[in-house]
């Protein structure tokens, strides 16, 4: 109790300087956790749970990524599990669609409130791996006291967005470890991989969003596994992904005009 007690103490008070919020990418995520979605960091109710229905539902809008992701989740755990590492799937608003964990870590793993249909959001949970991952849109490691609420001060979570045709967040993946020996150089060694899986699926739902176009890899020095472009029988671009969107000076998200990049494709292509 006193060490929770002290992290709600931290909390607050970086919270309360603006000079460390500015400062700090995680001291802004306790502020918007506090300020801007009203949490409380002593706050120990468990994480919210949506209904089986809506569970389902959402699982059948992203039914074509969960087809593709689960191999890879199976080899993720295959390569984490053994360590007391649970693998989870979630959508874009931070809801868990998918677990993998060993059964041994199952009841643990409810108890953190780490399984299928409970809500991770940073809106919910405050600062975490994957509410935090899904605000900012980047690769995160949320360790320990890193979390907003003290409840979740024994979690480790390392967290990778994955990005849709469209350049909009789609899904995150995520590896959370609650065991005492966790270090940070281990978890860097997570995060790589977390990252690295992210971006396999990304590439997959990509290809699968264009499945009768030409899928080019294009990059400032070759190729770059992660800009990806979809050309179609008439040698226009009809799709890129989230760094392609970025290479080339495409909008972020949504749809472009394949007319109009043509011009700009000065790079080396490669099949």
């Amino acid at each position: 109790m006193r060490r929770e007690a002290h992290h709600v103490e931290k909390v607050i008070r970086v919270v309360e300087s603006g000079s460390d919020a500015a400062r700090s990418p995680l001291a802004a995520s306790w502020r918007r956790s506090m300020e801007h979605h009203g949490l409380d960091p002593a706050n120990d109710k468990a994480p919210y749970l949506i209904e089986c229905s809506e569970l389902a539902r959402r699982r059948d809008e992203l039914g074509r990524l969960l087809a593709m992701a689960t191999p890879k989740l199976d080899e993720l755990f295959a390569l984490v599990g053994a360590s007391g590492c649970g693998v989870l799937l979630t959508d874009a608003t931070g809801i868990v669609l998918d677990l993998r964990c060993a059964d041994a870590d199952a009841a643990t793993f409810r108890n953190w409130g780490l399984h299928p249909g409970a809500d991770w959001s940073e809106a919910h949970e405050g600062t975490n791996g994957i509410g935090t991952c899904l605000a900012e849109k980047r690769r995160i490691t949320i360790h320990r006291e890193d979390h907003f609420f003290a409840r979740n001060t024994a979690l480790s979570c390392m967290d990778a967005p994955i990005f849709g045709a469209d350049g909009h967040i789609l899904a995150a993946l995520d590896v959370s470890s609650a065991r005492v020996d966790e270090t940070e150089g281990f978890n860097r060694l997570l995060s790589n991989t977390v990252s690295q899986y992210a971006q396999v699926i990304e590439n997959c739902h990509f290809r699968s969003s264009f499945p009768n176009a030409r899928i080019i890899m294009a990059g400032p020095d070759g190729i770059d596994a992660t800009a990806l472009l979809a050309v179609d029988g008439d040698d226009l671009v009809i799709g890129a992904t989230r760094t392609a969107r970025r290479m080339f000076g495409l909008e972020p998200t949504g749809a472009f005009s394949p007319a109009t990049i043509l011009d700009r494709l000065d790079r080396t292509w490669r099949v």
